[in-house]
């Protein structure tokens, strides 16, 4: 665990993927055709604490949704690739732009199409539930699900790896 503090400490940049990681990876479809996704409110909360303490956060999706741009609108991350088939071009494109080396990213995936960006950050994360092979590539794997909650799992890592966990905690006891 102290390889995975230190590689936590050292993190400027969290990408997430969407579908299996910040959903459960379910799709719903009304009659007409609206796609409809879930999303927990304790990994929005998590991404906000995250990004209050400075780490800059990403979405990088190989589908395209309108449900995607809302929630990311909520949670204020500015840095979103959809219909990305090919992650590496906007990965690529996201560091230079931030000015971030990729030794200072994580990212956090579920499936094989997110191996490719995974072999190439500081700290490659799988959700609880995600394609055996790609948890044999992870240098963490989150206690919990994609969709349940295995954003904040990485947040409070990082935040914890910052020291400042315990007193983001404490600053809701106050008065």
């Amino acid at each position: 665990m102290q390889d995975i503090m230190e590689r936590a400490a050292a993190i400027e940049l969290v990408i997430f993927d969407v579908d299996g990681v910040l959903t459960d990876g379910s799709l719903f479809y009304g009659d007409d055709g609206q796609e409809y996704k879930a999303f927990n409110s304790r990994d929005g909360h998590g991404m906000k604490m995250l990004k209050k303490h400075g780490v800059e956060l990403g979405i990088i999706t190989g589908r395209t949704s309108q449900v995607v741009e809302h929630r990311v609108k909520n949670l204020g991350i500015e840095h979103v690739y959809q219909g990305q088939l090919d992650k590496r071009p906007a990965f690529r494109e996201l560091i230079a732009k931030l000015g971030i080396d990729a030794a200072a990213t994580a990212y956090v995936g579920d499936d094989v199409v997110d191996l490719p960006i995974m072999r190439q950050v500081g700290l490659a994360i799988a959700v609880q539930d995600a394609h055996p092979f790609v948890k044999q590539h992870a240098h963490w794997i989150t206690p919990s699900c994609g969709g349940r909650g295995a954003a904040r799992d990485v947040c409070e890592l990082l935040l914890e790896a910052r020291g400042k966990l315990n007193a983001e905690f404490e600053s809701y006891l106050e008065p």
